[in-house]
């Protein structure tokens, strides 16, 4: 009879994962089908990357979230970075400022899972730190629990420069990690296939809690985002459109330092917001004469700047996240939503001449937002 083969747990949590995904409630065609399989390959390569390039006593800044390793309706403004960290150790996070909107810092007491969202320890920005004229700074921490530290690199406009960041945990500083054994190798073949699995399980029920319970084609007033963020308020919805139809979403032009919206997917990720405008922030929409921004969120090409492309999904989520706020946000500075046919538009926006955008402007917009993503991920 054959040995087992190290890889049997892995390969049998992701024929698991494939069969939630394969069964979700949520698939229609053909094409939710395949997004749902392309989610599903970039969970397996996020999850291999956090558990076998991980070290317990020896933690590096990892990222598990991008472009092509989406969960938990990842912002496309933003880089995220993170390790696990144990309790009673001193961890020492290092870096140099870069020129983006925001860097903020937060130390989660477990993980998230299906039926739990962990309470946050400790949240907050970078105007907590002590920054020198370099740009460099350090932060140290001891944590009292078993966590996970979350770091998120916020860009307002695109073309700014990211920073850099570094994480220690002084007592193995300047020590190696042991050799590998079979043990450790099994241990995290294993422990890969249940992240894989649990990730795909959250992220499912994850809209369930906070999005699905709101009325179609509506956005809650602005409220501090569920899950400890120190200074961020965001604003949800769902939408539900025919092709020939569109929301209309309207809200004053912020004094927030970064305000960005996005349509996420049934899977709760982000939809392709490299070679499409998924999203936009406050940096890169059109502002109407009157201090008002308007959105256009819709399948087919209404003629304007601030159109948001479903891209064929006819069902999908809502989001508006504020950060760095220095105030409470209220129902005045959040969206309204207007639900109208396609070819109602032009009436339904008062400024619909200084929105108009041609082909070829189009096209150089979504050219800028490609270039600028590839500069970020070599950054």
């Amino acid at each position: 009879m054959p040995a087992p083969r190290f890889s049997e747990p892995l390969v049998a949590a992701i024929a698991e994962a494939e069969e939630l995904v394969t069964a979700a409630p949520h698939i229609e065609s053909e094409a939710d089908l395949l997004e749902g399989l392309q989610y599903l390959a970039g969970c397996v390569a996020a999850c291999e990357h956090m558990v076998f390039d991980y070290e317990r006593d020896h933690p590096m800044l990892l990222s598990g979230t991008g472009p092509f390793t989406k969960m938990g309706l990842d912002n496309p403004d933003t880089l995220y970075f993170g390790c696990r960290v144990q309790p009673d150790r001193d961890y020492l996070v290092t870096g140099v400022r870069g020129t983006t909107t925001d860097l903020s810092f937060q130390l989660l007491g477990g993980e998230y899972t299906d039926d739990n969202v962990p309470a946050s320890q400790a949240a907050f920005d970078d105007r907590e730190l002590e920054i020198a004229a370099d740009g460099s700074f350090h932060w140290q921490v001891r944590p009292t629990n078993p966590g996970q530290l979350v770091i998120r690199e916020v860009f307002g406009d695109w073309s700014q420069r990211r920073g850099t960041l570094a994480i220690q945990r002084l007592d193995t500083a300047g020590t190696a990690p042991p050799p590998l054994t079979r043990a450790a190798i099994e241990k995290r073949y294993s422990t890969t296939g249940k992240q894989l699995v649990n990730r795909i399980k959250t992220w499912l029920q994850f809209p369930q809690w906070f999005y699905l319970d709101i009325p179609v084609n509506t956005m809650v007033p602005p409220r501090l985002t569920p899950g400890g963020l120190a200074t961020q308020y965001s604003s949800v919805g769902h939408f539900d459109l025919r092709p020939d139809q569109a929301l209309i979403i309207t809200l004053p032009v912020t004094d927030a330092p970064y305000l960005g919206f996005q349509l996420g997917s049934m899977w709760y990720i982000s939809l392709d917001y490299i070679n499409h405008q998924t999203s936009l922030n406050s940096a890169q929409a059109q502002a109407d004469p009157d201090g008002k921004v308007r959105i256009v969120v819709a399948d087919q090409n209404p003629g304007v700047t601030n159109w948001v492309e479903t891209l064929g999904h006819r069902r999908g989520f809502l989001q508006f996240r504020w950060q760095r706020v220095s105030r409470q946000l209220t129902e005045t500075d959040g969206p309204t939503v207007e639900l109208v046919d396609l070819d109602a538009v032009p009436a339904a926006l008062p400024h619909f001449e200084h929105n108009k955008i041609s082909e070829e402007d189009w096209r150089t917009r979504i050219a800028l937002r490609q270039v600028q993503i590839a500069a970020r991920m070599l950054g």
